[in-house]
């Protein structure tokens, strides 16, 4: 007889007290949400395959909705020229964009102007200074450009985004009847250098199967960085500065247009971040950042986020199925490890539809700096919830309501073309 079928024989035969029950149904559960969680990552796995292989091969319709680009710019990086070039280039019908600064001083103004003056027939305005309408910056030096979109569809694009001449024609025709928003899932562009590869691999691996698996469930799961919406339904909901009491206000914005029926759709192209600027560090204090806003817009991460990480479920795991089954914990932390490795690696494969620009070795490296970093930086994410971003320092209510708690001086609002 099997040493599992012995320990299964003796549990029949030994009389369980009530804590015995507790603990055998916190384990049943427990080994339910793993076999889930695997699922999951298979289904992100098959639903990516689908999503980002799509082509535009069908037929474009000859008219297409105009858009408006918002762009809120905040500083010049190495890449920042050609990241927005490309916005110039792009191939689509009737689009105006909107350079959003806020600080009169800022040298990216240059750039903006520049690109203007280098792209005449583009419909393009800058405009400087922001509107106190909140306490999230991004808002308050998006709102005036907001005010002045001509056209009923909007995108909100972060300054560190590249797009393909066909980015916009994608978002475009997945704005369809009863969709209120489209999102480009946030990826990163090949860059050369460690740390672009560890950003790489956490868009690649863990933050791509939440993104995918809430998109194909109609979750909300929205990001800020390339996201077009219908300004009737923003409108509906307070309009974009009603937001500007949220730091998280992506969040918010996706929330509001599910609570009016509408659904979130994901485009067939990534958000190509290409920063010229970044360090481990920054990495890190982004991560940190995200996870602040997180916990306390969406209280229920703190219970179920740091579970569904490999090595947290694998180490809680080990000791679920030798409880359950008697099999020995060091061999199946070790297998759990090695699948979900695997599992990653096919996934980051399919997102990047194409070779991946290091090595299986520096995938494996950068895997496991990840995987082993997400304790500390929760941790530290909760010692210190207080925000902080841009200089500027943040207390967040549960709820997503926002103070500062410190005040940079309000610059002059004006207007270039």
């Amino acid at each position: 007889m099997s040493e599992c079928r012995v320990h299964s024989e003796r549990r029949r035969n030994e009389r369980m007290e009530p804590v015995d029950y507790v603990l055998l149904v916190l384990c049943i559960i427990l080994f339910i949400g793993f076999c889930v969680n695997f699922m999951i990552h298979i289904l992100s796995i098959v639903y990516g395959k689908w999503k980002f292989s799509q082509k535009l091969t069908a037929a474009i319709p000859e008219e297409l909705p105009g858009i408006s680009i918002i762009k809120p710019l905040v500083g010049v990086d190495p890449h920042l020229f050609d990241n927005l070039e490309t916005f110039f280039n792009m191939k689509y019908p009737q689009f105006e964009i909107l350079f959003c600064i806020q600080d009169e001083l800022d040298s990216v103004i240059m750039i903006a102007q520049s690109l203007i003056l280098k792209y005449p027939k583009v419909d393009a305005k800058i405009f400087i200074g922001k509107k106190n309408v909140g306490v999230n910056p991004k808002i308050n030096n998006m709102i005036r450009g907001y005010e002045a979109a001509k056209y009923d569809l909007f995108l909100v694009s972060d300054s560190s985004l590249k797009m393909k001449e066909d980015s916009l024609t994608d978002m475009a025709l997945h704005m369809t009847e009863g969709v209120g928003l489209v999102q480009q899932m946030p990826y990163v562009c090949d860059r050369t250098g460690f740390v672009s590869h560890m950003e790489k691999i956490y868009f690649g691996t863990f933050h791509g199967k939440m993104y995918l698996t809430a998109n194909f469930l109609g979750m909300n799961c929205a990001s800020g960085m390339s996201t077009l919406f219908r300004k009737d339904i923003i409108e509906e909901a307070g309009g974009l500065a009603s937001f500007g009491k949220y730091l998280a206000e992506d969040y918010l914005l996706a929330q509001a247009v599910l609570d009016r029926g509408y659904k979130v759709k994901l485009c067939s192209q990534t958000a190509s971040q290409n920063s010229g600027n970044y360090s481990l560090k920054s990495f890190h204090e982004r991560l940190i950042r995200w996870a602040k806003l997180r916990a306390a817009t969406v209280i229920t991460t703190l219970f179920f986020e740091p579970v569904y990480q490999c090595i947290m479920q694998g180490l809680i795991m080990s000791m679920v199925v030798q409880y359950l089954f008697s099999w020995s914990p060091l061999v199946f932390f070790m297998v759990h490890v090695l699948v979900w490795f695997l599992l990653d690696y096919i996934l980051i494969c399919v997102i990047q539809q194409g070779p991946l620009p290091f090595s299986k070795f520096e995938f494996l490296v950068g895997w496991l700096v990840n995987e082993m970093s997400y304790f500390s930086l929760t941790c530290r994410a909760l010692w210190d919830p207080v925000v902080t971003w841009r200089g500027r320092k943040y207390k967040i209510r549960l709820g997503g309501i926002t103070t500062e708690i410190t005040s940079p001086p309000a610059s002059k609002p004006t207007e270039k073309t």
